[in-house]
């Protein structure tokens, strides 16, 4: 068997196996992840755990408080009825189903994103698929797909990173999410009409090696498609020396890639700055929530697109 190709196997056996062991316990939160995802100040959850019994936190072995999904969920409602004029006396009281029917109505609502990213984020710890059709579809019912990506997805993904990256979401319930965000872009890739457009441009997607965080460029493509440009995408992950072959094959305008969570500010500069090195007949883009972060000189043929109208201001300027 080929060294790369063996090696590439066993790597990912123990990403699979990593993930396997963490999905087989629930996740748990501290306070403040609470008070991140609802908006809720610990200090008030403290004061409804004494006078409504709201939530009922468990301890580590050291006595450390920690809480569980079944919590999360309780006060994500809480949030939203709340938020809704509804007094936490009364929640206290209402059964469960009502709170459920309640909910969902508010999720609905055209006015509400934050519920509608309140209900998302229920929809993922419940692995609820129809939950997640009903916002979702109903948001680019009312916004337009293209609006509904920027205004709940973009948000509602922000909400939930940092939790991520640090360990305390299961990673089941976030890959279930995105799987079905993933299916909703593909889809609108494919609905796209394709027009005859005399300035038509080759552009290659692709993720750094390490990267998996997709979404972000699959929305890309649909903007990339929706402007009638040809696009080669190219997934995630993709060794430098594999770009290169793609590049010397077909003819490209441009390079676009993301930057999520792999590598450090350093490895980024590097990895830049090799990337120009080796193509310096290309204009690249650089997309991804690091990209803010950067604090270095990129080079001259590397556009950092910090915003979906950013770089809809730059495809307009390609003729």
């Amino acid at each position: 068997m080929n060294v790369k190709l063996f090696s590439y196997i066993i790597v990912n056996y123990k990403i699979k196996h990593l993930i396997w062991r963490r999905n087989i316990y629930m996740a748990n939160y501290s306070i403040k992840d609470l008070e991140n995802f609802t908006g809720i100040k610990a200090h008030t959850i403290r004061i409804w755990e004494k006078r409504y019994n709201i939530v009922q936190p468990k301890r580590t072995c050291t006595n450390i408080r920690y809480y569980d999904d079944e919590d999360l969920k309780k006060l994500l409602n809480i949030s939203i009825l709340n938020r809704h004029g509804v007094k936490i006396s009364n929640i206290a009281s209402i059964a469960e189903e009502s709170i459920t029917e309640k909910i969902l109505n508010f999720s609905q609502s055209k006015n509400d994103v934050e519920s509608q990213i309140e209900g998302l984020v229920l929809a993922m710890i419940d692995l609820d698929e129809m939950k997640f059709e009903k916002i979702f579809n109903n948001s680019v019912m009312n916004l337009g797909f293209e609006e509904a990506i920027l205004k709940l997805i973009y948000p509602f993904f922000e909400k939930i990173g940092i939790l991520w990256q640090i360990g305390t979401i299961n990673p089941a319930q976030e890959h279930f999410i995105s799987n079905l965000l993933r299916q909703k872009l593909l889809a609108a890739i494919d609905g796209v009409v394709k027009m005859n457009n005399g300035n038509i441009k080759s552009f290659v997607l692709f993720l750094p090696e390490g990267e998996y965080h997709e979404l972000g460029l699959i929305f890309i493509h649909y903007i990339l498609r929706k402007y009638q440009h040809r696009v080669y995408y190219l997934g995630e992950s993709l060794p430098v020396n594999g770009l290169i072959e793609i590049v010397n094959i077909k003819k490209i305008d441009y390079l676009i890639t993301s930057f999520v969570s792999s590598m450090s500010g350093d490895e980024i500069n590097n990895y830049l700055h090799k990337l120009a090195n080796h193509f310096v007949d290309q204009t690249i883009f650089l997309t991804g929530p690091r990209v803010k972060s950067l604090d270095f000189t990129l080079p001259k043929n590397i556009i950092p697109i910090l915003n979906i109208s950013k770089f809809k201001e730059e495809l307009e300027k390609i003729v």
